[in-house]
């Protein structure tokens, strides 16, 4: 009861900006959900191979890395309702196309627009609800707004698989797919609404931002700058790791156990409502250990299922170590952005999201060809063991960095002011 009291005294305090973000949150992810279990499938049953879908992972993630720090500095100069509601509309579209194009090249290309659009969506996002909420809110605020996003993901994951299952049963495998793939970008593009009825403060015009346009100085001892690139390497370190294993993971299920998509849906959904869970108890790990610890602790504990994951034949095994490797590896991410949001001042919010997601997006990229590479040289089974084996080795050197270079970092405390400069 205490428990329940706690979060619901969290939610009643958000204000309506907050709510309506959860609400545009919730049909974005569920469509992206359904979209991202299946796509890898369509470009399957296209008849591409393997490398295919590879370079269209990379390409995405590529782009994403690309765009992302001007895309934060564009959040950060335009406002983030305006960022926002670009970023839905261009990637509504994009999906759109990418649910009906066949050739490589259009594939290609829409996945690299794609990466591009959606920045504008994730550099946007966590500095939006910290604007709107106050410093000794935000590891529960982000802990909620992760396990609302990962809840919606659990509803898209599981949906996709049944409903292209069950269109196959009165069309070909092909079409099914492209009909589940259009009714995802259909719920995505819904999420434009609560966008819509954001209500955000006009900027302060006479104010002496740290950015100013799109060309800047900082000071290269502003605290600032320095969270924000000790938090990058981190972030570069565990998205190198999960580049070679987490866009794969439907591929995984179905070319090492020859899972159906309806068995991979309801996996992967397990795995994203262990997320949710884990996420809403991360503020009690913080307060009996601290946000750092917290973070370094839940990362340790995934790494054996991590790698139960990687070497077992058994499907029931599998899917059990992938979801307490999802739920604790990522239950540490409220706590992260909690931790760096309170730590930057609000002029830089938008370009630390952009840069910690930059170099996360830069590992996925170019370790997407790497993947599919090992997969194809060495099989199903040593292929997958192998490209595992080396995501925990990542993870696990990932996560010491952060300890020893955050254990400093008891309790969160507001942003000191940047260093304006002139």
């Amino acid at each position: 009861m205490a428990f329940y009291k706690e979060w619901a005294g969290q939610f009643k305090g958000y204000n309506r900006n907050i709510k309506l973000a959860f609400m545009a949150n919730i049909l974005t992810q569920i469509g992206f959900g359904i979209f991202m279990v299946i796509y890898n499938f369509y470009i399957r049953e296209l008849g591409y191979s393997e490398s295919v879908n590879g370079q269209i992972i990379s390409m995405t993630a590529l782009a994403t890395a690309l765009i992302l720090v001007p895309a934060g500095i564009a959040s950060d100069r335009i406002g983030r309702k305006r960022a926002m509601l670009f970023g839905a509309v261009a990637t509504g579209v994009a999906m759109l196309f990418r649910s009906m194009v066949e050739m490589q090249e259009l594939l290609i290309l829409f996945a690299f627009f794609t990466g591009l659009t959606t920045a504008f969506l994730q550099v946007s996002g966590i500095p939006w609800l910290a604007e709107n909420s106050k410093a000794d809110q935000r590891v529960h605020l982000f802990s909620i707004h992760f396990a609302i996003m990962t809840g919606a993901n659990v509803i898209g994951n599981l949906s996709g698989g049944i409903l292209t299952d069950v269109f196959s049963l009165f069309v070909d495998q092909l079409t099914s797919i492209r009909i589940t793939l259009l009714i995802a970008s259909v719920f995505f593009i819904a999420g434009l609404v609560p966008i819509l009825h954001f209500a955000e403060a006009p900027k302060d015009k006479n104010d002496v931002s740290v950015l100013k346009g799109f060309s800047f100085k900082i000071s290269a001892k502003n605290e600032g700058v320095k969270i924000i690139g000790m938090f990058a390497f981190a972030q570069l370190l565990i998205g190198i790791g999960a580049g070679l294993v987490i866009p794969y993971l439907n591929l995984y299920f179905a070319d090492r156990f020859e899972a159906s998509n309806s068995a991979i849906g309801i996996i992967i959904s397990l795995g994203q409502a262990a997320t949710a869970f884990a996420m809403i108890i991360g503020p009690v790990v913080v307060r009996k250990v601290g946000e750092v610890r917290a973070v370094v602790i839940l990362q340790l504990m995934s790494l054996p299922f991590l790698l139960l994951t990687a070497y077992t034949e058994n499907l029931w095994l599998a899917a059990i170590g992938f979801l307490f490797r999802q739920a604790l590896m990522n239950a540490g991410n409220p706590i992260q952005m909690s931790l760096m949001m309170s730590r930057v001042n609000d002029s830089m919010k938008g370009l630390a999201n952009s840069v910690n997601q930059m170099v996360f997006n830069l590992g996925w990229a170019v370790m997407g060809p790497v993947s599919t590479g090992i997969v194809m040289r060495y099989g199903d089974y040593w292929g997958y063991a192998l490209v595992f084996s080396i995501t925990a080795s990542l993870y696990l050197i990932g996560s010491l960095y952060f300890f020893f270079v955050f254990r400093n970092y008891k309790k969160t405390k507001t942003a000191a002011p940047s260093v304006k400069t002139v």
